[in-house]
């Protein structure tokens, strides 16, 4: 009987997990190996002893455009586990100016709501948007500030912040194709794409611990804290041995491997594979507040924010967190620096929303530093990025293989799917 292994269990491999266990019952096993004592990868929810409630571990907006993330919830059952917010509308406070607005996409996929100054950037022009199409053109090797005018007030205000917050690099860096393909993924669909949604009770309870029960009630218990040393290949490619720290796995003639390790840890088990390298830091804050704010504009619970180093700020109940990217120069520095720091942001936000805040009284906090959080999404490592198949038995997973979307939730999904139909066919 063939085995299948599936090497780390962030999103992608347990998507790849899912369908195997699923479509090879009775007629193959299948076998799963995690470094990490749990699921989820940097996807999870942990108890905080300082905020005395659990958090996640970073703050993932996910969209109606993510028919990966909702196919997973159906096949689990549990869709209920995402709250939808109230409208398909992004509010956004300019902290520099002190200015709000709320960003409203039209239903349909004609985007007459770029000509409704109420529904657009205040101090923007429909042709201004209009100017987007340069991003759906660019050449492969094109960052998003060579695409679009950086001197232009839409550009400070949703252009920057959506491709630092999606991309995870800074404009000037990150790639202009990659970006784009949200753009048409979400804007590019109509409202109903555009619609956010939050994992209700955190990620782990909506993404992960659904996808590891329902495993196990396959009969397929992860081997957690099995770290993999070292992948064996003969001379065609073919894996013939994994080596786990005080364990080696020798591979039948018919078994396969899915690996869905971090691009970094994949390069050091791989040597000579051709992949992306470095990366970028993404850093989260999250304050217990004294109370729960008041409904905060338009029943949403999300805004964006300008003129910040945070790009969102999510609440949730009585606890805020921030979440700032391509923040490698704050995850270098000490956590109280950064508490205070982002704190003050947080307070403003607040009292712009009516909600009082003293931006000198640091309220109770956690700060989470993902210094690898994804691959760096530049154009020349877009154009690296691998495909499922690695040769022979391997086949590669995760959000920064070729999935064609930036490093995202929708994208390690939808990778783990690919790599376990590869898997399969072959």
């Amino acid at each position: 009987m063939a085995i299948y292994h599936v090497v780390g269990l962030g999103l992608a491999g347990l998507a790849a997990a899912l369908d195997l266990a699923d479509r090879v019952r009775g007629t193959a096993e299948v076998r799963l190996w995690e470094g990490a004592g749990h699921a989820g990868g940097r996807c999870r929810t942990f108890f905080e002893p300082a905020l005395d409630c659990e958090i996640d571990n970073g703050n993932h907006l996910i969209l109606g455009a993510n028919p990966a993330v909702f196919a997973h919830l159906d096949r689990l059952g549990v869709r209920d586990r995402l709250t939808g917010l109230d409208e398909t509308a992004f509010p956004f406070l300019d902290l520099g100016s002190n200015t709000a607005w709320t960003l409203r996409p039209d239903r349909g996929r004609i985007p007459l709501w770029i000509f409704d100054p109420a529904r657009r950037v205040p101090d923007t022009s429909a042709g201004d948007y209009l100017a987007a199409w340069r991003l759906l053109v660019a050449g492969r090797g094109a960052t998003v500030a060579q695409c679009l005018d950086t001197t232009s007030v839409l550009f400070r205000r949703l252009w920057e912040p959506l491709a630092v917050g999606v991309l995870n690099a800074s404009a000037e860096e990150g790639s202009a194709r990659l970006l784009a393909r949200v753009l048409m993924e979400t804007f590019g669909r109509g409202g109903a794409a555009c619609r956010p949604y939050i994992a209700t009770r955190g990620l782990s309870d909506a993404l992960v611990d659904p996808a590891v029960s329902h495993l196990a009630a396959q009969g397929l218990a992860p081997a957690f804290g099995a770290r993999l040393k070292e992948i064996v290949r003969d001379a065609s490619g073919r894996v013939t041995a994994l080596r786990f720290a005080g364990e080696t796995i020798n591979l039948g003639p018919d078994d396969r491997l899915i690996l869905a390790t971090p691009h970094e840890v994949t390069r050091d088990l791989l040597p000579g594979l051709d992949a992306p390298s470095g990366s970028r830091a993404i850093v989260n804050a999250h304050y217990r507040l004294a109370k729960a704010p008041r409904t905060p504009p338009h029943g949403l619970a999300l805004l964006g924010l300008v003129g910040s180093h945070a790009q969102w700020l999510f609440i949730r109940g009585d606890v805020a967190a921030v979440t700032v990217s391509a923040g490698d120069a704050l995850a270098a520095l000490p956590a109280d620096e950064v508490a205070r720091l982002l704190w003050r942001e947080v307070a403003q936000a607040l009292s712009l929303m009516g909600e009082p805040a003293d931006a000198a009284t640091l309220p109770r906090c956690r700060i989470v530093k993902e210094k690898r959080a994804t691959f760096l999404q530049t154009p020349e490592n877009a154009a690296r990025r691998p495909g499922t198949q690695a040769g022979g038995n391997l086949f590669l997973a995760g959000d920064w293989t070729a999935t064609g979307l930036p490093a995202t939730i929708e994208g390690a999904l939808r990778s783990g799917a690919s790599a376990a139909r590869a898997a399969l066919s072959r």
